[in-house]
């Protein structure tokens, strides 16, 4: 019983952590000039949304009747800046690369955090499949990132 809360508490966080991700990539595509970065944030946004829906559904059938539906009150720190940041810089692209940057290193820690959790096989496979992607997203924003001077 307890090790099942461990495990709700740790998909509940990585659920907040693709909800805040999700809302970070939405307002960066919505605050950066380029068209391929706009394009692929909205992807990364769709991305997480997916995540998140699949993180919910493992977090339901094992027993938690409200998984996490919302984002952290770090993730909404987060957002703002990014809001702030786009608006102070007028969409500066490489700024705005580095802010999701940052974010996606909290989801990297969150991702590794939960892989050293005890995870049942199933729910290992979806964690690591999703962490893959998840550093695979934030190995290219930040060379993209490193493109943009």
């Amino acid at each position: 019983m307890a090790q099942e809360k461990e495990t709700i508490s740790s998909v509940n966080s990585l659920i907040e952590t693709l909800k805040d991700g999700q809302e970070g990539f939405k307002q960066a595509a919505e605050g950066v000039k380029d068209l391929q970065l706009k394009s692929l944030f909205n992807e990364y946004s769709r991305q997480r949304s997916r995540f998140g829906s699949e993180l919910q559904s493992q977090a339901q059938s094992l027993g938690e009747v409200r998984p996490e539906t919302s984002g952290s009150a770090a993730g909404a720190l987060h957002r703002a800046w990014i809001n702030l940041k786009s608006a102070v810089t007028s969409g500066d692209d490489h700024a705005i690369l580095a802010e999701c940057e940052r974010g996606e290193d909290s989801a990297v820690k969150a991702y590794e955090k939960a892989m050293n959790d005890d995870l049942s096989p199933s729910l290992r496979d979806i964690v690591s499949r999703q962490y893959s992607e998840v550093k695979s997203a934030h190995d290219r924003i930040r060379t993209l990132r490193d493109a943009i001077k």
